[in-house]
């Protein structure tokens, strides 16, 4: 033993996904944690401090799961550098807790901790369902096998982190650790072959399996993991997340709406005509604003996806549709991907890392935009909400949350659709599937999926605190600069700078029936997607004037033609994606090649797709 620990004032939870390793964080930290991203790289970042019962002030660090330190992704990467200490501005850490499954015990990973020069300790989460399960576990051989302390948790229990905490103040009191000398590297085939043999023989000797084991999740699986039983059930499951996003949302929406049009009321009572009141009102609270009254139907979203992670069916949903993503020809790796796209199509992008073969990882990059994002949310809940009726299909179906359901549908059909073409003309060659783990179902913890929905309240209001709020500001000034000469029988906006380019650039956009107004917002919604809305907020409410300026949905109802409401949901489909993608995209493949392929074959998808609905909705009178 090289070195010893007494007082750890910066501790990592490291361990295998699916373990409750986040749960446990949330209950060490509550709310005194902040998420942000590692330098240099698109991986989230938890840190957060919690005061032991002793006094103790300690700071954690929630390492993304990993199942080895051979890093495969980028998440991998960070956990095994922050590990070994070898990442940029971070500390490294004083002690290390490997966090394990007490339910399916895995102890790879803590076999590689052992090796790193650290000291270690091992937490078991969700003891209690072990205990529960009927599966006994002796924690004093085990902590005698693997050379660590080894303490319990149910981190989702009041009191469940008292073990942990206990022994942590007992290291600031003068118990010690060891800490074995650094000798990792990446382990040969030969040696992980051996750690997996020691796995065996410690499980053996220190966990007792149930003498009944427990048939809940597979007697769900049955049914869930059914080929066709599954698909249909999954299929219902996001049906009912759509219908959700309108049905919940309403009242909050309204209520929210109805804030923001209170507020800029007040302003033009209050407020003299001039730029400053413009800048207020048409520039601020009717781009924001329009962004904003969005945040509930967000959250919603958010929170489907998180409970769903929570309960461990996510997994299930990647092994359902890994038959159906082969026939596209696409790798079974890039499911995970393909999901996390879902929320934004950066992290996807980076999470195309895993999959091995070029071929199949360029396939996965260039489709991951076609995946409905939540930037999109905010325009499809604007344009269903303005020419979409609501009203019932059948008796039950919410007419607005079916038509939404059905462009994220498009999305995946069209992904699909790409990925195919591609693999048939481009990539030739049968793709790989892939194998993995399915945790156990468990009841998700309210307290983790409320702080998830809040994390990424929080990230979205950052957003329109900074690239939507700055774009607002500049969609303004070109909206109001320099403003009409004297005679002039058009509104003021028709001779800004937004107005001449908004008219420039028309006669391209003439034939999917776009409006001038649309082409600018088009312009700087690729800074972000849904720029888009709040520039259409700013636009209309500068050219319509505070007496006639209203709600949008009503502005751009009494605006636009139903064919033109329909061709802008046709083009966000396929939108070209926003800046940021573009760069990840650069970055991941180490070439402008490919983001100009991506952009290029997406813009000309959405031109082609607006001009079909649009001729399409014309023949039959819209």
């Amino acid at each position: 033993m090289s070195d010893t620990l007494s007082i750890p004032t910066h501790i990592a939870l490291v361990g295998n996904p699916n373990c409750g390793k986040t749960a446990l964080f949330n209950a060490l930290t509550g709310s005194r944690q902040k998420v942000a991203n590692y330098p240099g790289v698109t991986v989230e970042r938890k840190e957060g401090a919690f005061v032991t019962p002793g006094g103790h002030r300690v700071r954690v660090l929630d390492l993304p799961g990993t199942y080895s330190l051979r890093a495969r992704s980028p998440d991998e990467a960070v956990t095994r550098d922050a590990v070994l200490g070898r990442l940029d501005g971070e500390i490294p850490p004083d002690l290390l807790v490997c966090v394990a499954d007490a339910t399916n015990l895995r102890l790879v990973l803590r076999l590689e901790l052992k090796q790193v020069g650290r000291p270690v300790m091992l937490a078991l989460n969700m003891f209690d369902i072990a205990s529960h399960r009927g599966i006994a576990i002796d924690t004093e051989m085990l902590s005698r096998e693997l050379e660590v302390p080894v303490v319990t948790a149910v981190a989702v229990r009041r009191g469940g982190t008292a073990n942990l905490l206990d022994r942590i103040d007992r290291m600031a009191e003068g118990e010690t650790l060891p800490a074995t000398a650094a000798t990792w590297r990446e382990p040969t085939r030969a040696e992980i072959g051996a750690a997996h043999r020691e796995v065996e023989r410690i499980l053996g000797a220190c966990v007792r399996p149930p003498a009944r084991p427990d048939t809940w999740t597979a007697r769900l699986d049955r049914v869930l993991l059914h080929p066709a039983a599954g698909i249909a059930i999954l299929l219902a499951i996001l049906f009912l997340m759509f219908q959700a996003v309108f049905t919940w949302a309403g009242p909050a929406t309204d209520l929210i709406g109805g804030g923001f049009d209170a507020l800029a009321a007040m302003l033009r009572a209050t407020l003299p005509d001039g730029m400053l009141r413009s800048l207020l009102t048409d520039g601020l609270i009717s781009g924001i604003g329009s962004v904003l009254v969005f945040l509930p139907q967000i959250m919603i979203l958010f929170f489907f996806i998180i409970l769903l992670e929570d309960l461990g069916y996510m997994p299930r949903a990647a092994f359902l549709m890994d038959r159906v993503m082969g026939y596209a020809g696409l790798h079974g790796r890039a499911f995970i991907p393909l999901l996390s796209s879902f929320a934004c199509a950066i992290p996807g992008i980076m999470a195309a890392r895993v999959i091995d073969s070029r071929r199949d990882r360029l396939v996965t990059i260039l489709i991951a935009p076609l995946m409905t994002c939540s930037a999109r949310l905010p325009v499809y809940t604007l344009l269903i909400s303005a020419f979409v009726p609501r009203q019932q299909v059948a008796g039950m179906v919410n007419l607005q949350g079916l038509v939404m359901f059905g462009l994220y549908a498009a999305g995946i059909v069209s992904a699909f659709a790409v990925a195919f073409v591609m693999r048939r003309l481009v990539w030739r060659g049968a793709a790989d599937h892939f194998i993995m783990e399915l945790p156990s179902y468990k009841l998700p913890d309210p307290k983790n999926v409320l702080m998830g929905v809040a994390q990424r309240a929080r990230l979205f209001l950052r957003r329109a605190g900074t690239i939507i709020l700055s774009m607002m500001l500049l969609i303004w000034f070109l909206s109001s600069v320099p403003g009409a000469p004297v005679g002039a029988t058009e509104p003021a906006i028709h001779y800004s700078f937004a107005g001449m380019i908004g008219h420039a650039l028309q006669p391209l956009l003439a034939p999917v029936g776009f409006t001038w107004e649309i082409a600018v917002v088009l312009v700087v919604g690729i800074a972000a997607r849904e720029v888009a809305v709040a520039g259409l907020g700013t636009v209309y409410a500068v050219a319509a004037g505070p007496e006639t300026a209203g709600v949008l949905t009503d502005m751009l109802a009494a605006h636009w033609s139903l064919g033109t409401a329909l061709a802008m949901l046709a083009w966000y489909v396929f939108a070209p994606q926003c800046i940021s993608t573009l760069a990840v995209t650069r970055r991941e493949t180490n070439s402008w090649r490919w983001p100009a392929v991506q952009f290029t074959y997406m813009l000309t998808l959405a031109y082609i797709a607006a001009f079909m609905t649009y001729r399409i909705a014309g023949a039959f009178g819209g």
